[in-house]
């Protein structure tokens, strides 16, 4: 067997490794979500650097009407904008065609043009508002912005930033953008830069983890909306590209003295920092700000980006925090992070130790479990799960480095599930064999039991503190003589049912059914802890059952049924006790036997749950009520005895603690010489207001009085 174990061990290992060279979408996307979760238990730091995000929220559409604006409006907040010290205005917005509200826009419709004067066309066909704007971007560098426009845009034009490659070929690697959104010539010839906006390479992503900082085109390397930020805010007029040094592709950028790492596509990670109230600032306020002070210390010598955030203009993005946010905040939080060079890598060498620490997490437990077990496998699993994730934490947290924990330890899991299914399928025979060896001798449940635990089950007997119960249906045979057979047989299986269902439902092992008794027990096979307490909730439970089933009865017109239920706790003999040839596991000993005397008791008494001092005092916090010391058959001594009031919430109730106290002085008053029996009446009225029940315990009383005579101590409130 261990060399088939082996085996399928190394099969298993191969074939997981085999699967994370293959990289499916379904390993893509955990690992993309375990990075998601990294980046959420420690975002970025925020630190405080020269980038805002100026928005053409609601308020400001409300104020200036709707989208899209006449330029000249982008005009005079370019203007504001350079007023108020900005370094670099960035726009998150395509300017593809003319201004269709420039005054010399408008004069090319015939009707407008008749219903105007000479005088004020000459005027109006020199009021340009795109040229304007083109006008407003010479006071302040400014970065406009193109898209892949797939099969309806036009050749993308040649960059304006310089691009210089070192080493390999940086580009072959890149994401190609055949064709964009045209920029108005007016603008372009205006603008200091112009960038990419496009975020998601692939497109169709619901959460932007990672942003291409250039992109590949017949007229050139395009930059990144971002990145030709970085260089006209630096007033740069090259990008240094440093191809990968094992092949095609890129490895890392720079602009001036920033560099920034990039994977061989150009791609860069996010490091999300959370959003913050102050990051962005309404158009509204820029135009209509005048002279606040706290919007010219938020703008000086910031980059600017300038987008739109008000609902129906769907540009909206995910981050992998889970917040919502303007497209433009991406195209920030970019900027920021190659400001502040805090950045997140991933390399083929970090993807290589991925499946090598694939291969040792897979071979601990391999090992372990075809040595040691599964116990110890499971042990050896979650030590190197601990160190994987620790290592994969310290990565993240202190290097920068995505290190992805996740398949490792999914390829660990699923090694030891494998071989431990294998091990079920191989020894399951063996234990198919065993069960049907022992199935003729001890019950399911105890055979259950030694599935489980095996050899630590004594078959002999073994000696133990238990909580054994007996319970009985009064005027059973009265009963029997007035219903045929079949029914009465019915009538018990259903009681059984509902009283079996209570017993189990308390953790107690039932022993046997004797005709109209059943015979049950606590803390054996299995050990259970306050088994004194459970018993007592069974036979609580019990009551409440049987007041169920009787109400069904009475529906149809049927007597009540009775019980009475008796419990005792101490040592006893558990095991299989019989023949050499049939036996039963049961228990014998002095508990049973005075268990089942004090069921027969409870007709003296007058009770329904009868329980001995030593079940009472162990049962904590339940209702009880002494019923002194009885004459059991068989029992040399008198044993003290309870009634079984209530549970917990009767126990902590006013009426009871009232009852309590009065019940005891009357049973001290009884056991004078002569018996006091003044105040019986008083405290069986207390009693019935408590629990209807107890009349029949106090009528009793006075043909009980040497249960609480001289001959033995009244036994103590427990």
């Amino acid at each position: 067997m261990r060399r088939r174990l082996l085996a399928l061990s190394f099969a298993l290992l191969a074939a997981l490794v085999v699967l994370r060279m293959a990289d499916p979408w379904p390993v893509k996307v955990m690992r993309d979500t375990y990075f998601d979760a990294l980046q959420r238990i420690l975002p970025r730091a925020h630190v405080p650097e020269p980038v805002r995000v100026v928005l053409i929220d609601d308020a400001s559409l409300k104020a200036f009407g709707q989208w899209p604006w006449a330029r000249n409006r982008l005009a005079e907040l370019n203007d504001r904008l350079a007023e108020l010290g900005a370094v670099a205005v960035v726009y998150d917005i395509l300017f593809s065609e003319p201004d269709r509200l420039s005054p010399s826009r408008l004069l090319e419709d015939p009707t407008v043009h008749a219903a105007l004067g000479s005088a004020s066309l000459g005027r109006l066909q020199n009021l340009d508002y795109d040229a304007a704007f083109g006008q407003a971007m010479s006071d302040v560098p400014t970065v406009l912005s193109i898209a892949d426009a797939g099969d309806g845009g036009v050749p993308p034009p040649a960059p304006k930033a310089g691009m210089v490659a070192v080493g390999n070929d940086p580009t072959g690697a890149l994401f190609p953008l055949r064709s964009a959104t045209p920029v108005l010539p007016v603008l372009d010839a205006a603008a200091a830069g112009r960038g990419a906006v496009n975020v998601d390479p692939n497109g169709g992503g619901d959460v932007i983890r990672a942003v291409p900082l250039l992109w590949r085109s017949a007229a050139g390397i395009q930059p990144s909306l971002s990145l030709e930020a970085l260089r006209v805010a630096m007033g740069q007029k090259t990008v240094v590209l440093f191809g990968a040094k094992d092949g095609t592709g890129l490895s890392a950028v720079r602009v001036g003295q920033v560099i920034v790492p990039t994977t061989r596509e150009g791609l860069v990670y996010l490091h999300y920092r959370q959003s913050r109230p102050d990051d962005f600032i309404s158009a509204l306020k820029v135009l209509k700000g005048g002279a606040d002070p706290g919007l010219k210390e938020a703008i000086q010598g910031s980059v600017v980006f300038v987008g739109a955030s008000a609902s129906g203009l769907t540009d909206i993005r995910t981050t992998v925090l889970g917040e919502q946010v303007p497209g433009v905040a991406i195209h920030a939080q970019m900027l920021e992070q190659m400001l502040t060079g805090t950045f997140l890598r991933r390399s083929d060498t970090i993807a290589g130790i991925e499946i090598l620490a694939l291969v040792a997490v897979g071979a601990v437990v391999l090992s372990t479990m075809s040595i040691a077990g599964p116990l110890v496998a499971l042990l050896a699993a979650g030590a190197a799960g601990a160190v994987t994730l620790g290592a994969s934490w310290y990565a993240y947290a202190r290097l920068g480095l995505l290190f992805d924990a996740s398949f490792p330890l999914l390829g660990g899991f699923a090694a030891f599930s494998g071989v431990a299914m294998f091990r079920f399928v191989v020894t399951d025979r063996e234990r198919r064999a065993i069960r049907r060896s022992f199935s003729r001798y001890v019950s399911p449940e105890v055979l259950g039991e030694l599935d489980r635990r095996g050899h630590r089950l004594a078959l002999g007997g073994e000696v133990r503190e238990i909580t054994v119960m007996f319970s009985d249906i009064r005027n059973f045979t009265p009963l029997s003589e007035t219903m045929p057979a079949p029914a009465l047989v019915a009538m018990l299986n259903t009681l059984f049912t509902e009283l079996s269902g209570q017993i189990l439902g308390q953790s107690g092992t039932i022993d046997k059914y004797i005709g109209d008794e059943i015979m049950a027990f606590w803390n054996a096979p299995l050990a259970t802890a306050g088994h004194e307490r459970k018993a007592c909730l069974a036979a609580l439970g019990m009551r409440a059952a049987l007041d169920r089933f009787n109400r069904d009865r009475a529906a149809q017109g049927l007597a009540p049924i009775e019980i009475a239920v008796g419990l005792d706790a101490g040592v006893a003999c558990v095991g299989n006790i019989g023949s050499n040839d049939r036996f039963n596991y049961t228990a014998i000993g002095e508990t049973v036997n005075v268990a089942a005397r004090t069921q027969t008791a409870c007709r003296r008494v007058g009770c329904d749950i009868l329980v001995t001092e030593a079940v009472a005092r162990a049962a904590s916090g339940l209702a009880f009520l002494p019923a002194g010391q009885i004459a059991l058959k068989g029992v040399s001594d008198r044993i003290a005895v309870c009634i079984l009031l209530g549970g917990e919430a009767v126990a902590a109730s006013p009426s009871y603690a009232e009852l309590a106290t009065a019940h005891r002085g009357l049973v001290a008053d009884i056991a004078t010489d002569p018996p006091d029996m003044s105040r019986l009446a008083a405290v069986r009225r207390l009693a019935v207001a408590v629990e209807p029940r107890l009349a029949a315990v106090y009528d009793a009383l006075p043909g009980r009085l040497a249960d609480f005579s001289g001959q033995g101590q009244t036994p103590a409130a427990p």
